[in-house]
């Protein structure tokens, strides 16, 4: 194996040395700076740093002194909060020091929540009496059971110069090549995160895609993680040890996941951690078995509010062969195992958790079908494109991954083309409760209707696909927005930025319904005209099947003309009648110069701009005022303002 050079571009490693006061902490520090036991030792040494040859992965440390006495504990705590590890140290001929570890100093750290590897350290091993001979492990082992930041133990001697370097080596390993993310030491395994990302390792080089790495696959990971190839007789070696532990780890073909899994498992087991991390390096991985930040092209997601996320037909090609690849049986049901299959080389499956959890229809068998999955792609590239590319390059996508996405155009161009390209639309759902909004949803997802009514708390998301005339695919998001949550929406000025369309559910027995939905709808279009992030707009009329309040067809047509949008859509989810909603969704926000709402302050607004543009004409590199002969509609404070203007125009031309 090749050595490692600064793991992760660390600059270096900050080792804190704590104890009971007499414990042997400043001998041990100069002794391993120097080389050379000191005769006479400052009370509290200053920092003290090692070069950084001095040790092979090449990390300069610095080592800090510190004290045990009372007065000086706020100074210790800050030094505790800042060490990348602490080296916590007893004296092996003063028993009550080790009693103390586990009494004061370990509860201590946990106290003011240092979370750091530890290494506990026996001092003065020259001077332990020979009566009191015990094995280091089992003094320990109670003390590392119970508190399990302890990395390593181990007994040094100053004095005698017996395993001091080792001490600040182990110090240095457990920050560069930590235990805690890659083996569980209770259950002596790999961590699940750890066997994904070599899962993903594997599979990467197995090449041919036959379940096992050949000896030249295995060759040639050799020399992509150590720089050194393997000689035939090491590969035998290798495969052997392999085959002896565990006969699955080898077949024919080569070493085998199971195999590639065990020989890591040992390496740590054997204290080799660097092995695994220099793999996982090699191959992107940071300290959180995650892919690093470089290996995400986060510029090519950069967008202006208005502008969405999408994958590319390339990437939903790839996505429709990993589907069939995973649908094992080909009956286009992938079934949640199969799902977890999927994304069983990603750190975790992404879509355990709200938004993604439960915001696509399932089939009979309560699995996923094609457009399903799609569809959940579809969702995650909108509302997190990077978490999406990343995601991709965990399962494998190929290609470049700026490739697998594209910024769709700005809403406000696609107005004034009056048509959009867009293949992912969002919808906004309001109304007051109970009027609907997630039996609609529900249907959305080929849910059966029910009774029960449940009141939603947080925002919550629907997709599916939507087939239009002509066999045309779009895909729709619905994000239901609670009643009490409309306010805080609206107080972020882009927050329409994302909504390509917007609908309004009322229960249309119910004429408080009706007036408080009609009343999201002013201050949903209102905010749109006052940020310029106006959004197309449909009312539908839920529970059809009941019987209308009194004056629901004259309100509702007033309304909808006043602001000059279609009339409500009556639809009964009881009944299963929607009235192709979903389609007149879809075909709304294709043509986003449509279904904009106007409100009457907009309106005025509008009236004004136009009086202005009207009254201001540049001839010949002349200015002409020409005062309209009817301003009735303007209030009388605008008009004065209007007049005083006109005035100074007029004065500084004359």
């Amino acid at each position: 194996m090749a050595k490692s050079s600064n793991p992760e571009g660390k600059p270096g490693v900050r080792i804190v040395v704590a104890g009971d006061r007499g414990t042997g902490k400043s001998s041990l520090i100069v002794t391993a700076a120097a080389e050379t036991f000191p005769t006479n030792v400052l009370r509290l040494l200053p920092p003290t740093r090692l070069p950084e040859d001095f040790y092979p992965d090449r990390v300069p440390i610095t080592i800090i002194d510190t004290s045990a006495n009372p007065e000086d504990r706020g100074k210790l705590a800050e030094e505790l909060k800042r060490a990348d590890a602490l080296v916590l140290t007893y004296a092996c001929d003063q028993p009550e020091t080790l009693n103390r570890l586990s009494t004061y100093w370990l509860p201590e750290l946990r106290q003011l929540e240092v979370k750091v590897p530890v290494i506990v350290v026996g001092c003065k091993l020259d001077l332990r009496d020979d009566q009191q001979q015990v094995s280091l492990e089992q003094v320990m082992s109670p003390i590392m059971q119970q508190f399990r930041e302890i990395e390593t133990c181990i007994e040094c001697s100053a004095y005698k110069h017996i395993q001091i370097p080792e001490v600040f080596y182990y110090a240095q390993k457990a920050v560069l090549h930590p235990t805690g993310p890659l083996f569980d030491q209770e259950s002596q395994t790999l961590k699940p995160r750890c066997v994904r990302a070599l899962k993903r390792i594997f599979i990467l080089c197995d090449h041919d895609r036959d379940g096992a790495l050949s000896d030249a696959e295995l060759n040639d990971f050799q020399v992509k993680c150590f720089n050194a190839p393997l000689q035939p007789s090491e590969i035998v070696g290798v495969k052997r040890v392999v085959q002896d532990k565990m006969v699955e780890g080898v077949n024919e073909r080569g070493l085998t996941l199971t195999g590639f899994l065990f020989l890591h498992a040992l390496f740590i087991e054997k204290g080799r951690l660097e092995t695994t991390w220099t793999v996982l390096r090699k191959f992107g991985y940071n300290n959180d078995i995650k892919l690093s930040d470089d290996l995400i092209p986060h510029s090519s997601v950069k967008r202006a509010p208005d502008q969405s996320v999408e994958l590319t037909n390339e990437a939903i090609e790839y996505l429709r062969g990993i589907y069939e690849l995973f649908d094992g049986d080909l009956d286009n049901n992938l079934r949640p195992v199969e799902v977890e299959d999927v994304f069983s080389t990603a750190p975790d499956s992404p879509w355990n958790d709200v938004p993604y959890k439960d915001a696509a229809e399932k089939t009979a068998l309560g699995g996923l079908s094609l457009d399903a999955f799609l569809s959940e792609w579809a969702l995650m590239t909108l509302l997190d494109p990077a978490h999406s590319l990343e995601n991709l390059i965990y399962i494998g996508y190929p290609g470049d991954p700026s490739s697998a996405i594209r910024v769709t155009k700005r809403r406000r161009l696609d107005r004034k083309k009056q048509q959009s390209e867009r293949n992912v639309f969002q919808c906004f759902v309001f109304g007051p409760a109970n009027a609907g909004k997630s039996v609609l949803i529900n249907s959305f997802l080929g849910r059966p209707y029910s009774d029960t009514y449940s009141p939603t708390i947080d925002d919550r998301y629907a997709v599916n696909v939507v087939e239009l005339p002509g066999g045309i695919k779009k895909t729709l998001v619905l994000r239901e927005i609670p009643e009490d949550g409309v306010a805080k929406l609206l107080s972020r000025k882009d927050s329409l930025a994302v909504c390509d369309i917007a609908v309004f559910v009322h229960d249309s027995s119910d004429e408080s319904s009706w007036k408080r939905a009609t009343e999201l709808l002013v201050d949903v279009a209102g905010h749109g005209e006052d940020t310029g992030y106006e959004v197309p707009c449909l009312i539908v009329a839920a529970k059809d099947d009941l019987d209308s309040f009194p004056t629901a067809i004259q309100d509702s047509t007033r309304v909808s003309q006043d602001m000059g949008i279609e009339a409500p859509i009556p639809i009964s989810s009881k009944l299963s009648d929607f009235n192709n909603i979903f389609r007149r969704i879809v075909n709304a926000a294709e043509h986003p110069h449509l279904s904009i709402p106007e409100t009457e302050a907009g309106r005025s607004r509008k009236q004004y701009h136009r009086l202005i543009n009207r009254s201001l004409m540049f001839v010949s590199g002349t200015l002409i005022v020409c005062y309209p002969t009817t301003v009735s509609f303007l209030m009388h404070s605008e008009l004065r303002v209007l007049e005083t203007w006109f005035a100074m125009v007029r004065f500084s031309y004359d």
